[in-house]
């Protein structure tokens, strides 16, 4: 019997502070074999607001309708047993958050600074709402792009395209932040600063965008990124770079410095970077082809994870397994390869190219794909358990459409039995965990049946954010991971356990993975 079928009807009872009546019948029970403890694996999906990919589904959407798929949309990840959001919350120099320093996205509303009506906050909804459900948070911001070609209205006022028109350049049909001047890189260091600041997160997260994917003239010729002012500045005053490795210092620059605030605002938050898949030319294994990040991008993400300017990197491996020329299984180990620091690798896996309803895509994935990259990802992760273990779906929207069926398979094989986010030991103090959390208060009720049990809960510690409970009767160990929040919980055992008792160990995780000390106890 897996986790799922033991607990029954559990995720669907309201969240109580407890249950007039219901008496404390636990004792300490001391058990020569030890309770089993949840795999540690990263379990996160991207939620994307540009073109309105993921959230909102449209721009014309009432807040009330917002708030509504916000809580639905993390309904289903919890179900999945899953431990992280992403969340775009600055697609194109805008806010999906109140912000004085940009304009509200018209991808939320419609039009760019325009205000919600009613006014709310829509980040702090789902930080709220994510911790309730002991979800991750981490905020996704794009750190040069000013205008993306889904864009529809033109720039509000405050736009920093209107403001600080000398730093933005157009090319093609969309706007960028010179990565070149110091102002572009002092308003995203602000922006950072302000939301880490501001807001509870538990990440900053930046993605492949640096500087633009090259676009090509009617004659084929890819045109250069027009940043010639501040190239000639440069030259004039002395300097001897070149101008490729001179875009790589400038995007170097600006890495170093967010993971520094970072460490510097919120010192327990993490730090992810999800680059372009393909490691630089001459680091790629043998057979490996492919576009060049390093060389058109200008983003040296090897230098950025040997230096550990980072504290998760999730490179998006975008293709099947099979495709040799970049094949998922050599990609992955190279970047481990490169992960002198020991920090996370977390593959990011092209989800929504699954088939969406109703559609007949003849050249869309199978779900078996993606089901086949996870088990990849794990195998890899038995030789390097502490760098590779979890992924990244991108996005959204393939879970909740179901698309071929990946969450339903999800939530029946890979997901069926929960697991924590993994530790990040060089954010921790040194010396042990001397700040770990208590484990709750338990109360156990008989409802009906002998069988079904009632487990009320109390946080005794602020600092929980999951609760991880282990119980068994006549059978073997089943395991549970719930938010701190939950305060009620059915477990149904097997009808054989009713005269026998059942016994549980309970303890708390806080928000960076530490566990506190396990309770044992037993009951009639």
């Amino acid at each position: 019997m897996n986790r799922r079928e033991s607990l029954g009807a559990a995720l669907a009872l309201p969240l109580v502070a407890g249950l007039p009546g219901c008496a404390p019948i636990l004792s300490p029970h001391a058990w020569a074999e030890k309770p089993p403890r949840p795999v540690r694996e990263w379990r996160a999906v991207w939620v994307a607001s540009v073109a309105n990919i993921d959230w909102p589904s449209r721009r014309d959407l009432s807040p009330a309708e917002q708030e509504r798929d916000l809580l639905a949309l993390l309904d289903r990840v919890a179900a999945l047993e899953m431990n992280a959001v992403i969340l775009q919350v600055r697609p194109s120099a805008d806010a999906l958050y109140p912000s004085a320093l940009e304009p509200w996205s018209e991808y939320l509303t419609g039009q760019q600074g325009r205000a919600p009506e009613p006014l709310w906050d829509p980040l702090a909804r789902w930080i709220e709402a994510a911790h309730a459900r002991g979800l991750e948070l981490h905020a996704w911001i794009n750190p040069y792009r000013a205008r993306a070609a889904a864009a529809r209205g033109p720039e509000a006022a405050s736009h920093v395209a209107r403001r600080l028109p000398a730093i933005v350049r157009r090319y093609g049909d969309q706007l960028w932040l010179d990565p070149a001047e110091p102002d572009a890189q002092a308003h995203t260091l602000a922006v950072a600063r302000d939301l880490l600041t501001r807001y509870d997160l538990d990440g900053l997260h930046i993605d492949d965008y640096f500087y633009p994917y090259p676009i090509k003239d009617k004659n084929g010729e890819e045109l250069d990124f027009p940043d010639d002012a501040p190239w000639q500045h440069y030259r004039t005053s002395g300097g001897a770079m070149g101008r490729a490795d001179w875009r790589r210092a400038q995007v170097d620059a600006l890495v170093e410095r967010l993971h520094a605030l970072v460490r510097a605002t919120r010192p327990q938050a993490r730090f992810g970077i999800s680059p372009f898949g393909l490691p630089r030319p001459d680091r790629r294994p043998p057979g490996i082809t492919g576009f060049s990040q390093y060389d058109k991008l200008y983003a040296d993400v090897e230098h950025w994870l040997t230096r550990g300017w980072l504290d998760y990197l999730a490179p998006q491996l975008y293709w099947p397994r099979a495709q040799t020329a970049q094949a998922f299984e050599p990609l992955l180990r190279a970047w481990l390869a490169g992960n002198t620091q020991g920090r996370h690798v977390f593959p990011g896996l092209y989800t929504s190219r699954l088939p969406a309803p109703d559609t007949a895509a003849t050249s869309a994935w199978a779900a078996e794909e993606i089901l086949g990259q996870i088990d990849l990802t794990r195998r890899v992760a038995t030789e390097s358990p502490a760098t590779a273990s979890g992924h990244v779906h991108f996005s959204a929207v393939a879970l909740l459409e179901d698309r071929d069926g990946i969450a339903t398979r999800l939530a029946q094989t890979r997901y069926a039995e929960p697991a924590l986010a993994p530790r990040y030991p060089w954010l921790e103090p040194p010396g042990g965990n001397p700040d770990a959390p208590e484990p709750p208060r338990i109360t156990v009720s008989r409802v009906g049946e002998q069988s079904t049990r009632h487990l009320h809960v109390t946080a005794r510690d602020p600092r929980a954010f999951r609760h991880v409970i282990a119980w068994r009767g006549a059978g073997p160990w089943q395991l549970a991971v719930f938010p701190a929040a939950q305060t009620r919980i059915a477990l149904t055992l097997p009808r054989e356990a009713s005269d026998r008792g059942v016994e549980i160990a309970v303890y708390a995780v806080d928000r960076q993975g530490i566990e506190g000390p396990i309770r044992r106890l037993g009951a009639p």
